[in-house]
């Protein structure tokens, strides 16, 4: 073979890698539209940990009422500041770093993951300036 082909197959197989590592899904975590996420909020308030994983300055556009915002870029610096004893629910501005947040998480031992499917975006719900 030579090595333009070597390197051709190569570059594509890291394309694939790479989109399949951001689009595929997250072992475990569930996918929340804005109506189930409301619902669970009001009814088991005090089981749940919302974080907000957008960084501060999007934060500042409007977010959930009792999140925390731990943005997904300092995320493995404070895994210590999430609660282990209650179900973790994750968003973000459209739900692809919220994955990415379940994935750390996961790494890290937590197993009750749950996201809003769409993000903020799709978020139906009150949401605090």
């Amino acid at each position: 073979m030579d090595s333009k082909l070597i390197f051709n197959i190569v570059a594509l197989g890291f394309i694939v890698w790479f989109f399949y590592s951001r689009f595929a899904g997250v072992k475990g975590l569930r996918d929340l539209s804005s109506e189930q996420l409301q619902e669970a909020l009001a009814s088991d308030n005090h089981k749940i940990a919302l974080i907000d994983v957008r960084e501060p300055g999007e934060v500042k556009q409007g977010y959930i009422p009792g999140a925390v915002n731990i943005p997904l870029s300092s995320l493995g610096k404070r895994v210590a500041e999430i609660p282990r004893d209650r179900q973790i629910y994750l968003y973000c501005r459209s739900g692809m770093r919220s994955k990415q947040a379940a994935r750390i998480l996961r790494k890290h031992g937590f197993s009750e993951l749950s996201h809003l499917k769409g993000g903020i975006m799709s978020w139906k719900g009150k949401q605090t300036q």
